[in-house]
């Protein structure tokens, strides 16, 4: 078990948490991670490209000509795809791409994600994060004092509309439910911010 400092909104310790083992003992997979990152990409195609086949294109009702004596080439349709306009062959029709992979795969790669992000004292847990009403400015401040950079993460419990529009002007900002982090999430963050309550539900989720 590690120990890890609980700061508040102005930077200043309030406290200790406990990170369970698996923050530390994680050895980051590579082959896992990708695995799994291509699963989330994959999830998120809407697969809604469509084409129209010869059956589906409008007209072509009779036979443009008769069969010999034109000296042209035999044509039954003018909905065939040799044709201008004509059907598509094998064109992209609506799918899903979505698939599944093993839990233990996806358990993996979260968590190794999160101990990574220990290792790089790239975590910061706070005790609590909320505003009483939206301002930019003291998000951007909070940040600053809590020497947060690059692209950052916050993820809660459940965050306030305040503390979402709050972020939402920020460029490298992201506040997001704790029930959606994921790795992937996780891996394209630069500080990763957690509310205390949110990190018990991770000791929670790491487990299932």
């Amino acid at each position: 078990m590690g120990q890890l400092a609980v700061l508040n909104m102005q930077n200043q310790k309030v406290g200790e948490v406990s990170l369970p083992d698996f923050f530390f003992s994680l050895e980051r997979k590579d082959h896992v991670l990708h695995q799994t990152i291509l699963q989330y990409l994959a999830n998120r195609r809407a697969g809604t490209a469509s084409t129209k086949n010869r059956s589906a294109v409008t007209g072509g009702g009779r036979k443009p000509w008769r069969q010999k004596g034109t000296g042209r080439a035999r044509a039954g349709t003018i909905r065939s795809p040799l044709w201008r306009k004509g059907g598509t062959v094998f064109g992209p029709m609506p799918r899903s791409y979505s698939y599944r992979l093993p839990k233990k795969i996806r358990r993996y790669a979260f968590c190794s994600a999160l101990s990574e992000k220990v290792k790089e004292n790239a975590l910061l847990v706070l005790d609590e994060l909320s505003f009483e009403r939206p301002s930019t400015k003291a998000f951007a401040q909070m940040l600053e004092g809590l020497g947060a950079k690059g692209k950052v993460l916050v993820a809660a419990k459940s965050p306030s509309p305040a503390v979402v529009k709050s972020a939402d002007n920020l460029p490298q900002v992201r506040v997001v439910s704790i029930d959606s982090l994921n790795a992937l999430d996780i891996c394209l963050c630069d500080t990763l911010i957690l509310t205390q309550e949110a990190l018990g539900l991770l000791e929670d989720r790491s487990k299932q």
